[in-house]
């Protein structure tokens, strides 16, 4: 008998705003938003999702949207799922969640996406010292393939993933979280800088109430406001996965996630249909709204099993990624170097962020020769299928980067070629 169609768990209707929605999504961590169903494992399951504005960025030519988002949205998440097994046993702390990334697409009716340069005042990005406007591009696809008015001569194949896969914290990982973030914003201020324009970019996000969404709490309640004050923020990748922006992770990959709270309370959001290693611009991959058909396996005691702790308590771990089969087939790249000395001329030691904005910088400053201005390259590189590397590390006190991009994503017309 042929196995049965994915059963929808949470779906989406992209006309709806995310807290209309059937479902209720949520955008931030805490182990007390309850989950909204459960999955068994083994079981093939669809879960939907709105992509991380929750339909706040417009198909159009004006970047005014980009400019103006309020980042405390961030980021719309479906779920949280309680897996359990074949008795109805739910995942345990300290087991592990094997999760099976089976299929994956935008969803029906709503093939479209988007990349965005984050004004300097809001958000920013890696190169924002030189980029400090927003800007948008619009991208629209034709199967597996990506094109935009606002870059012309590109079209390519997009390596689709969700930038956001995890589970939920416990009250003691929340808290490691909360204290250290809070640690590096008290005292990091006057002293830490990455590539020198750390500066203009908060240093960290720590829990606000300020357009939280908390699945099926409700917005006022006591339980609200204490859930909104202490859940983290969605947007760095921590223990528990989340937004790790993985660009390899799409069809046939596994994500192998620490558990720590009963039932695991998987959540899922922020799809992309490509991104460049880095997404450097920030809003920078083709964001879009999809779809995600997965299969989970719980591991029992597989945290102990398989994943070693380097820090100071148990909770100290991280995932393991297992990337599938399928991506694109490149066979001619230009690749850009870059080592750790920045623009003024000063060398740092050992610096892999100086090394790769150096190297960006230098493959935007060669593309722009070929008819696009420097801001359009900048948003293709945060978002097609390039390549980002740290080639060294060792050699002091130079570190240093490499940056390769696929000359087939470029028409006839403008390749790029010595």
């Amino acid at each position: 008998m042929a196995p049965l169609t994915p059963r929808l768990v949470v779906p989406i209707d992209v006309k709806k705003k995310p807290w209309e929605q059937k479902v209720r999504l949520h955008n931030r961590w805490h182990p007390d938003i309850p989950p909204v169903a459960d999955v068994t494992e083994g079981e093939l399951f669809r879960v939907e999702m709105v992509d991380w504005t929750g339909g706040r960025v417009r198909d159009d030519d004006s970047a005014d949207d980009i400019k103006f988002l309020d980042l405390t949205i961030t980021h719309y998440l479906s779920g949280p799922l309680r897996i359990v097994d074949a008795e109805g046993v739910p995942a345990s702390p300290g087991d592990l969640l094997a999760v099976e990334i089976c299929n994956l697409g935008p969803l029906p009716g709503d093939e479209w996406g988007y990349t965005g340069i984050f004004e300097r005042e809001n958000g920013g990005g890696f190169l924002t010292d030189h980029f400090p406007s927003a800007r948008k591009a619009i991208w629209y696809f034709e199967g597996i393939y990506a094109y935009s008015p606002q870059i012309p001569g590109v079209r390519f194949p997009g390596l689709t993933h969700p930038g956001i896969v995890g589970t939920a914290p416990s009250v003691e990982l929340l808290n490691i979280w909360n204290e250290r973030e809070r640690k590096l914003i008290e005292t990091g201020h006057e002293s830490l800088k990455l590539c020198e324009v750390l500066h203009q970019r908060p240093l960290a996000n720590l829990p606000t109430s300020d357009n939280c969404l908390l699945g099926k709490i409700q917005e006022g309640t006591a339980e609200w406001q204490k859930i909104a004050n202490e859940a983290a923020r969605t947007i760095p990748g921590r223990e528990n996965g989340g937004n790790c922006d993985i660009k390899n992770l799409s069809r046939g990959s596994k994500v192998y996630l620490p558990v720590f709270v009963e039932g695991a309370n998987l959540s899922t959001g922020d799809m992309h249909f490509s991104q460049g290693d880095g997404e450097v611009s920030f809003c920078g991959a083709i964001e879009m709204s999809g779809f995600l058909e997965l299969k989970c396996e719980i591991i029992r005691g597989g945290m102990k099993e398989y994943l070693t702790p380097v820090g100071p308590t148990a909770l100290h771990v991280n995932p393991i990624f297992e990337i599938g089969p399928v991506e694109p087939r490149f066979s001619e790249w230009l690749v850009f170097e870059g080592i750790s000395v920045d623009e003024s001329g000063k060398q740092h030691f050992l610096d892999a962020s100086v090394a790769y904005k150096r190297a960006v910088l230098n493959a935007i400053e060669y593309l722009s020769r070929f008819g696009y201005s420097k801001e359009q390259v900048y948003l293709l590189l945060s978002c097609c299928p390039c390549e980002g590397r740290i080639s060294g590390i060792v050699d002091a006190p130079n570190a240093v980067a490499t940056l390769a991009i696929p000359t087939a994503i470029f028409d006839q017309n403008r390749r790029t070629r010595l």
